[in-house]
């Protein structure tokens, strides 16, 4: 899935580490820019279509966290974040932040181009699979899922900032309304069985969306728990088809 229409950046301070990811991923058919700390990652960002995000938590000056809250604030890129250490704990900030999968070094750069490859499946995916039933929107509670554009609005109409791996779960949820959806079969519907997934990835996933789309995410009613079974999607969900003009 990645391809040579696959633009990826680096973002790595370590000069050996950055120079080894972008041989290995050049060498696999994609495109590959590099930066040395933030400020050369918003200037590569702004001259250039980027389609995944590869951060190293500890950058010089703003750190690789800080990094990751700012792309998410402004869009949906995907991000894959690098870092020494690789416990659980670490793991689940680095999804808090809005990083879509986590990869602790030293790891094997093949097992790295896997994670791209799933990510940038995930959201291919996610913009093919509705359009096959005829739907490019869906709508819950007034609240408006655009597939085509992987936007989320609000009733008012505002954009509500997600990472990939939020929409593409949300989505999942709206395919499936009433249904109860264990955490395992959540796994394989979004993220597939890649090295490193965990079901904790998904309660954490859930939590951020609850923050973005319940009334009061502390006594949620859209995704309801449900005792030793996972999760269930309650509102009615309605397709939407746009014309090519934008008409619905």
């Amino acid at each position: 899935m990645a391809t040579a229409a696959s633009n990826i950046l680096v973002v790595e301070d370590d000069r050996e580490t950055r120079a080894l990811i972008a041989k290995y991923l050049r060498s696999n058919a994609c495109n590959v820019m590099t930066a040395n700390d933030g400020r050369e990652m918003a200037r590569t960002m702004t001259d250039h279509r980027v389609d995944l995000v590869i951060l190293d938590v500890m950058l010089p000056g703003e750190d690789g966290l800080s990094l990751c809250r700012k792309i998410r604030a402004e869009s949906q890129i995907p991000i894959i974040m690098l870092t020494a250490r690789g416990e659980d704990v670490d793991r689940i900030l680095g999804l808090e932040m809005g990083a879509d999968d986590y990869l602790a070094k030293p790891f094997n750069p093949r097992e790295l181009l896997a994670r791209i490859n799933a990510v940038l499946r995930r959201q291919a995916a996610a913009q093919t699979v509705s359009a096959a039933n005829g739907a490019t929107a869906l709508t819950f509670l007034g609240w408006r899922i655009d597939l085509r554009l992987r936007e989320l609005r609000n009733p008012a109409g505002a954009r509500v900032a997600m990472t990939s791996a939020e929409f593409d779960l949300l989505r999942t949820f709206c395919e499936r309304p009433g249904r109860v959806l264990s955490r395992d079969s959540l796994l394989d519907l979004t993220q597939g069985r890649n090295a490193g997934s965990f079901e904790r990835s998904i309660d954490v996933l859930v939590s951020r969306i609850r923050r973005k789309i319940e009334p009061d995410p502390q006594d949620a009613t859209m995704i309801k728990t449900v005792r030793s079974g996972g999760y269930m999607f309650t509102p009615a969900v309605d397709p939407i088809a746009v014309a090519a003009d934008g008409a619905s």
